[in-house]
């Protein structure tokens, strides 16, 4: 690993199950190393998978199977920026369906308890441009859990 700032997440011992997951739902993303503790440690053995190198939407993340001490919480999220509805429901679907859960204004939670907030570019747009046109979005996107595009760019409009 080349890059000087790497985030690490940590795991129960499957980073390698959740870095496939990541590959194959996100482009510009691959499963790049996996790396096998040299002796025993804590939560596993000589042998098992320790850190697991992956690439995430053009990112650099490592995984590191650390054991039960830490759980993820939603102080620290992922953001995916969609360009549509059918992006957003595509990521959003391929997460909540694979065994995580759904949450309020765009977020969710995958299977190991990784906040994602699954965010169309319009809202960030109605978030930018400030003013009512924000506040109208805002409002909207209180309601929802799953982001709606179409809803989002009516309450933009003032519809």
């Amino acid at each position: 690993m080349s890059d000087k700032l790497t985030t690490v997440l940590w795991f129960d011992g499957d980073a390698e199950e959740a870095a496939r997951f990541y590959a194959g739902t996100f482009p510009d993303s691959s499963l790049d190393a996996i790396h096998y503790a040299p002796t025993d440690f804590p939560s596993g053995k000589q042998g098992d998978p320790i850190t697991v190198e992956f690439t995430l939407l053009g990112r650099r993340f490592s995984g590191l199977n650390g054991g039960p001490m830490f759980k993820p919480n939603e102080a620290v999220s992922l953001m995916v920026v969609t360009e549509d509805q059918a992006e957003t429901d595509r990521y959003w679907d391929a997460i909540v369906g694979n065994g995580g859960q759904e949450s309020a204004c765009g977020w969710c939670k995958d299977k190991w308890g990784f906040s994602w907030q699954i965010t169309p570019r319009t809202m960030l747009d109605a978030l930018a441009a400030g003013g009512d046109e924000a506040q109208r979005a805002f409002t909207a996107m209180m309601d929802m859990t799953r982001l709606d595009v179409a809803t989002i760019d009516a309450a933009r409009r003032g519809e």
